[in-house]
């Protein structure tokens, strides 16, 4: 188990961290791109400017996790929490964002362009000011259009 790590500027390629306990980890500036971090727990870790391109986060647990600036390019976020994180600035074009949990999110200038939304929750007071892409996201809830009125 790994707790609390400083993995800044790590160049971490195709690695497998599935599985992995990574609380409170730091990450700042590393390339993660195409790593398999499926189901890992990186709850309050920092992985502000993180290049996630391609990686699979599928089933993890980013509760409250800082994503300012991370890169999540094509990433696979499919029922990944991502409830309470600060996502301010992301790149999520083209992301897998379905059924993921991005409840109480900072969302404020993060891409959204061509990403999955397909069953993700959101909470309904969540800020969807500076958001970008969402008119070219795919599978957006109906009830989010209404509520954006994008209709």
């Amino acid at each position: 188990m790994l707790v609390a790590a400083d993995l800044s500027y790590a160049k971490l390629n195709g690695a497998k961290l599935n599985n992995a306990r990574l609380n409170g980890a730091m990450f700042l500036g590393a390339d993660l791109s195409g790593v398999d971090l499926s189901r890992v727990i990186l709850n309050e870790a920092d992985l502000s400017g993180v290049i996630l391109n391609d990686a699979d986060l599928s089933g993890a647990d980013l509760t409250d996790a800082i994503l300012f600036g991370t890169d999540f390019s094509y990433a696979n976020l499919n029922n990944a929490n991502l409830s309470g994180s600060n996502l301010s600035g992301a790149i999520l074009n083209g992301a897998d964002l379905s059924h993921s949990n991005l409840s109480y999110a900072i969302l404020g200038g993060a891409d959204l362009s061509d990403a999955n939304l397909e069953e993700m929750i959101w909470g309904k007071k969540q800020q969807w000011e500076g958001v970008r892409g969402l008119e070219t996201a795919v599978n957006v809830p109906e009830a989010l259009k209404e509520e954006l009125g994008l209709n």
